[in-house]
């Protein structure tokens, strides 16, 4: 059982007393990395008075006030305009408006369905009134490879569309319809047709559904412009079909049984609707502190030490964890292990700040888990040209090394000197190394490496309790993780006296292709921070078909292959309908000028 919480303002006072009123005394507190300072960090940021961190939230609130007041503490100066704080905007979730509505006209029996009881709007509808015919489309799949397609032989332009969940086969897990089961892709499939909204409902396949309305949970992309989409409970299509004189539980085993599409214009049922969902926005802050160089001409030039501080908060979004009572993720690991480190870096070098030759900037972003947003935006509004900034290291995970002593290093194909500096400088240290070249693997550095800035990113490793409520603090390898962060310090402070700054080299992305498998590669870089109409992309990897095509960062793709896009599942889905060796054309839009492409896709 985990603790009770401490009310906000206790705990603010309470670890602020503790932290800043004399505690540091009994953390031993000291300019060298060590294993006792990095411990205390994590207890504090891991604990659950921080409830998670969840971007927004008044735990991760208490944490950038933490690191801020760390670094202040050790001398370093705020990097924003005299703040150490650097606010963003970000969408936090969806949540309903008032102006919901579904009525059903029945055989002229008109019935009111109530809402978060028999049905709900999905987080990806738009806000749109309608009121008129529906039609029944399966389960609005249209996959002429197949042949099979729902949509053959009606015509739902302009009307509603109900549709089923899941597919046809869903009982085999390695049906070929499983990636069509996705219920973006189904509003998409519907859309289009030409429908204006769909609705979603559980059928009786598979045997053990409860028939659960969908939770209103923002999925990181805007709505489905000019479109409706809401679930209903089965019962509301029993109604339905019971009006049409059919059985819906025998109408879907007719249709799984035989593969075939059965759809129809629902002949004695209308609809009235009203969908309204608005987006929840929050602000996020990056928190940064410089330790000037002291050099009359390299002082100009930025080495940039990173770790995220943001987490899952009870586990609303990206938790692994499967149980049904909310719990706290603390996230020790993920990230409070790369803030100790960060903090124990900038006290150290803080240490030895009048031998610094280039300027150090510390930075520790929010928004990381909701798509590196918070180091997005801070390239994007770098106050200084990008050019000044020579490196950045990264920090995320760094606190279970195991027994093996394994230190994973991606981004090591990002310059030229890098292998050989990391090999070197383990010779003291003996980790066994696990180098990457790919730069945009999996965190913040990612953001910079899109701009051409040589990175690191330091790692030991994912284990059982990643993204889950077990990530505490009594976890941490506090020992290690001392070694592992002396490593940095060694790394960091031979780019600070080199005489040369570290080359950029281009790396083809390595895409893992995510939750949906494609048989082609892009190779585009999304820009997670866009609310823009289409799929905007802040670069693209080296040598890629989009390179070589000719996409540039900042596009926005409106359309992929003629098909139109309004966001990145519309993007992906898009891509999923081709072949390597396809040639595709792809409008962009590049300011306010429509730009027509072509790229000639390959194998993943």
């Amino acid at each position: 059982m985990r603790k009770l919480l401490l009310p906000a303002v206790v705990s603010i006072l309470f670890f602020g007393f503790l932290s800043y009123g004399g505690h540091k005394d009994k953390r031993h507190a000291s300019p060298a990395i060590t294993a006792n300072e990095i411990q205390f960090h994590v207890n504090y940021l891991a604990s659950d008075e921080l409830k998670g961190r969840q971007n927004g939230s008044e735990g991760a609130e208490l944490a950038a006030g933490y690191i801020e007041q760390e670094f202040e503490s050790y001398g370093l100066k705020p990097f924003f305009s005299g703040s150490f704080s650097q606010e963003f905007p970000f969408i936090a979730g969806v949540e309903m408006t008032g102006d919901n509505s579904l009525a059903l006209k029945i055989n002229n029996s008109e019935k009111q369905l109530k809402l978060n009881e028999e049905y709900v709007t999905a987080p990806f509808s738009d806000n749109v009134s309608y009121s008129g015919a529906v039609v029944f489309a399966g389960y609005s799949i249209s996959a002429p490879e197949l042949n099979y397609d729902d949509y053959v032989g009606i015509d739902v332009k302009g009307k509603i569309v109900l549709a089923l969940k899941y597919n046809p086969e869903i009982d085999n897990p390695h049906s070929k319809f499983e990636k069509y089961s996705e219920l973006r892709l189904k509003a998409k499939t519907a859309r289009d047709k030409g429908a204006l909204g769909i609705i979603f409902v559980n059928g009786y396949m598979p045997k053990d559904d409860e028939d659960k309305l969908m939770p209103l949970r923002y999925d990181g992309a805007p709505a489905v412009k000019n479109f409706a989409a809401m679930q209903i409970k089965r019962s509301a299509a029993d109604e339905i079909f019971k009006g049409e004189g059919l059985n819906f539980k025998q109408y879907q085993h007719a249709i799984n049984d035989s593969l075939r599409p059965a759809s129809f214009v629902l002949k004695n049922t209308t609809l009235s609707l009203r969908t309204g969902v608005m987006k929840i926005e929050k602000t996020g802050r990056n928190i940064a502190g410089i330790l000037p160089g002291r050099d009359p001409k390299l002082k100009n030039e930025y080495i940039v030490l990173g770790a995220h501080y943001d987490h899952l908060g009870m586990g609303e979004t990206g938790s692994l964890y499967k149980g049904s009572e909310p719990m706290i993720h603390n996230g020790a690991d993920d990230n409070a292990s790369g803030v100790a480190g960060l903090l124990e870096l900038a006290e150290r070098f803080s240490s030895v700040k009048d031998a610094l030759k280039r300027s150090i900037i510390f930075v520790s972003f929010a928004g990381e888990e909701l798509g590196v947003i918070g180091s997005t935006y801070f390239v994007n509004h770098f106050p200084d040209s990008l050019k000044s900034i020579k490196s950045m290291l990264n920090l995320d995970m760094i606190g279970r090394m195991n027994s093996e002593n394994n230190l994973v290093v991606n981004g090591s194909g990002t310059s030229s000197i890098w292998n050989d500096l990391l090999t070197k400088t383990n010779s003291s240290y003996n980790f066994k190394l696990s180098l990457s070249e790919d730069g945009y693997l999996g965190s913040d550095q990612a953001s910079f490496a899109a701009k051409d800035i040589p990175v690191l990113f330091f790692f030991t490793g994912i284990h059982n309790d990643y993204h889950r409520p077990t990530d505490d603090a009594d976890k941490i390898n506090s020992l290690m993780e001392e070694k592992v962060v002396n490593y940095v310090y060694d790394v960091a402070a031979y780019l600070d006296s080199a005489k040369k700054n570290p080359d950029y080299v281009k790396v083809a992305r390595k895409d893992t292709g995510g939750s949906m498998k494609f048989k082609v590669y892009v190779g585009t870089i999304p820009d997670y921070t866009s609310q823009a109409d289409g799929f905007k992309i802040t670069g693209v990897s080296e040598g890629s078909p989009a390179q070589k095509g000719g996409l540039k960062a900042g596009d926005i793709i409106v359309e992929f292959g003629g098909k139109k896009v309004g966001n990145i599942y519309d993007y992906m889905y898009a891509m999923g309908e081709f072949a390597p060796g396809d040639v595709v054309d792809v409008v962009v839009l590049r300011g306010q000028e429509k730009v027509k492409l072509k790229l000639e896709l390959r194998a993943r």
